[in-house]
Parts: C-alpha cells; structure tokens; sequence
C-alpha cells in the first residue's frame, strides 16, 4: 500500500499488461506485474487486482486454499 497520489484509470487498466510502464524509456522493461499477475492467476488459479484512489494504492493477490485429504491407512 501506498500513500501516494494513486494511477490515473488509464494506467489502472493496463498495470498487469506485458511491457507497460510509466518510466522514461530504458528506466523499466514493464514487465514486473504480468510476470506477478501470470503466476498467480494461471499458475495459482489465484487472483490480482489493484485499488486505486489518491492517497491510496492497493494491491492484492488472492491464492486459493486446496486441502488436501489424508491417505486412508495407518491413521485412519
């Protein structure tokens, strides 16, 4: 989180796309947030999403929790 002055809705939409920055050309390559964004959604099955006003910049990374059963034998 930040406290920032926040991403204009533009930027917002496009923060997880490949090669998008906001830098000067060869400050950033832009592609940070879609490698983010690739593992947790199609590697993960998770989510990513931004939430963003000024003073205020959120990021969040939902991941989903698998249980996994216990194996019938010695314990039961």
């Amino acid at each position: 989180m930040d406290d920032g002055p926040g991403m204009a809705p533009g930027v917002a939409e496009r923060v997880f796309d490949p090669f998008f920055t906001t830098k000067p050309p060869g400050s950033g390559t832009g592609l940070g947030l879609n490698i983010s964004h690739t593992i947790v959604v199609r590697q993960h099955n998770g989510r990513m999403s931004v939430e963003t006003e000024p003073g205020r910049t959120c990021f969040r990374v939902e991941l989903p929790v698998v249980r996994q059963r216990a194996e019938s034998g010695a314990d039961g």
